[in-house]
């Protein structure tokens, strides 16, 4: 089965055609999602006809459109539910629509972290597991689970992917986009870190203060030359994910804990920090939850894609 899908993150657009568990061609284009969604469809729509066309291929040899969404959605009509912060239009729009009026195909969406943990359940991290859970670190923090070989999803379409909005701050935390207050996602996600970083008294001093652009990979860099600005955000922030991860552990009971997402790029900091405190403060008398590294990286909400489709349209 060949497929069009799309990640549609909060900074970049990955964007991909899909067979058989491989990415056959994939662009990124720029997300500029505080403008909205519909700016953006044709923007989707012209990268994969150009993808289709470096393959020799056609919107007619595809069997449908894959889409992973930063926010809540309605499996059942493709719609999204909520907005937070990003394609704050996209509630408006009717997706399946604009894919069958565009390119001629049935479209399937779902949430981006969900996206995530199937392709890495399917093709990487936690291929042969059928009890795990996942974070995406990266503008928010994506959250989700899969128990007994079961994608969590619940009623409303929420269960297991808010774990973002678990508080971990109950006081003096930072109001969150959701509406909650000292979320881990409002105390630790790149959306988030200008602001953290600007209410710290030694900011002005510190080397992030002259970053054109504010972002972990900064924070990382500082911090490992001793900055002490970028230490304290740091750890602060590993701690923040992994009393995230303990939280997860404790509510899902996984065998398996993925940590994804473009903040990874530093595992070799954070995933011995979040292991170790996992190994000290989960409660799991069973034995031990292995914490590993996404292996799909940038393509696992890509991989995704095709068992999405092949799920919501059995009959494709």
């Amino acid at each position: 089965m060949t497929i069009l899908a799309c990640d549609l993150g909060g900074t970049r657009m990955k964007i991909g055609v899909v067979r058989d568990g491989s990415v056959l061609a994939q662009t990124v284009e720029p997300a500029n999602s505080k403008a909205g969604l519909a700016p953006q469809l044709p923007v989707l729509k012209a990268a994969w006809l150009r993808l289709l066309g470096d393959l020799k291929l056609a919107p007619r040899d595809c069997a449908g459109i894959s889409i992973a969404f930063p926010s809540l959605i309605d499996a059942a009509t493709g719609r999204v539910l909520a907005e937070y912060g990003k394609y704050a239009d996209a509630m408006g729009l009717d997706l399946r629509a604009w894919a069958q009026r565009e390119l001629g195909l049935p479209l399937a969406i779902e949430n981006d972290a969900r996206m995530a943990l199937i392709g890495e359940w399917r093709a990487g991290a936690g291929r042969g597991v059928d009890n795990l859970v996942m974070m995406t670190l990266g503008t928010g923090l994506g959250t989700c689970a899969i128990i007994e070989g079961r994608v969590l999803r619940g009623k409303h379409g929420q269960a297991g992917v808010l774990g973002g909005h678990i508080s971990v701050r109950y006081d003096g935390g930072r109001a969150c986009s959701c509406g909650n207050v000292g979320c881990a996602e409002a105390e630790a996600s790149t959306a988030f870190l200008a602001e953290l970083a600007k209410t710290r008294s030694d900011f002005a001093a510190s080397a992030l203060a002259r970053e054109p652009v504010l972002d972990f990979a900064a924070v990382f860099k500082h911090a490992a030359a001793g900055d002490a600005c970028a230490v304290a955000l740091r750890d602060h922030s590993i701690q923040v994910w992994a009393t995230l991860a303990v939280n997860l552990i404790h509510a899902y009971d996984p065998e398996v804990v993925i940590l994804g997402g473009g903040i990874m790029a530093s595992a070799e900091v954070i995933l011995p920090a979040v292991r170790a405190h996992v190994a000290r403060h989960a409660h799991t008398p069973w034995g031990k939850v292995q914490v590993v590294a996404s292996q799909l990286s940038d393509n696992a909400a890509l991989v995704a894609g095709e068992w999405l489709v092949k799920e919501r349209f059995p009959n494709l």
